[in-house]
């Protein structure tokens, strides 16, 4: 019996090392750059640190638990969705004939093999079971971080060095939850560049390629970010006024 992964063509082979490369390098540069270089990720860190002083200095966080659940809400949303998404995918394997044949009648679309189809809708149901694991865990830790303000006591000079570096680890946890739900749609970023792959092999390495534009732009050298770059000098020199000894 011939292994049916030699009949893959090797371009299609390449495309995949491609794709993988492009999402795993993305990642770890995205991690390993925003450490050292203003990007969404590293400024709104510095925006939690601040909610969080603040949170330490309010008797009524009512504020905050309307924010947190606005958030779970968004997260939620994209978890149920995902489901549903799994779910199509995995229809989709019964129809694969069918599938076949209307891919094989598209022009410039290379004809792809019964087994070729197969393996491309399971890279896609893989990518977004990550991406359900990715928001389901970014919906614990929000509730973690619920529960570190319920427990939170107040300081309203917010002076109390103790209760401020409970206010970072707070901050922690919450960035740690917008990193999951960060690495959640980024899979839907990539599952988009996945869908080339059906038509051409060339497309699918475009794709992908562009997708690391895209993400690479919005979070590193958009607009957003320049806000939020110069939003957070004005937060430290108003912090600096209320608390000149913090």
């Amino acid at each position: 019996m011939t292994n049916p992964l030699l009949d893959l063509p090797l371009f299609d082979i390449f495309a995949f090392l491609c794709f993988l490369s492009c999402w795993v390098g993305y990642t770890r540069f995205a991690r390993i750059q925003a450490k050292t270089t203003n990007c969404i990720a590293r400024c709104l860190h510095q925006h939690r640190i601040h909610w969080m002083y603040e949170v330490i200095t309010r008797d009524v966080r009512v504020g905050e638990a309307a924010l947190l659940a606005n958030l779970e809400r968004n997260i939620s949303f994209f978890a149920s969705t995902t489901l549903l998404v799994i779910a199509g995918f995995l229809t989709l394997f019964s129809q694969v004939e069918q599938l076949e044949s209307v891919l094989n009648s598209i022009p410039f679309a290379v004809n792809a093999s019964h087994f070729a189809i197969q393996i491309k809708l399971s890279l896609l149901a893989i990518i977004f079971v990550l991406a359900f694991f990715h928001f389901t865990w970014s919906m614990r830790q929000f509730g973690f971080l619920n529960v570190m303000i319920g427990a939170c006591p107040i300081d309203i000079e917010g002076l109390n060095e103790n209760l401020k570096k409970y206010a970072q680890q707070m901050a922690v946890v919450q960035d740690q939850a917008a990193h999951s739900y960060n690495y959640g749609l980024r899979s839907y970023y990539f599952s988009l560049a996945v869908i080339g792959w059906f038509f051409h092999p060339v497309l699918f390495v475009f794709a992908s390629v562009l997708v690391v534009y895209i993400l690479y732009n919005r979070e590193f050298k958009s607009k957003a970010v320049r806000a939020i770059t110069a939003g957070q000098i004005y937060l430290d020199i108003e912090r600096d006024k209320r608390f000149p000894n913090g």
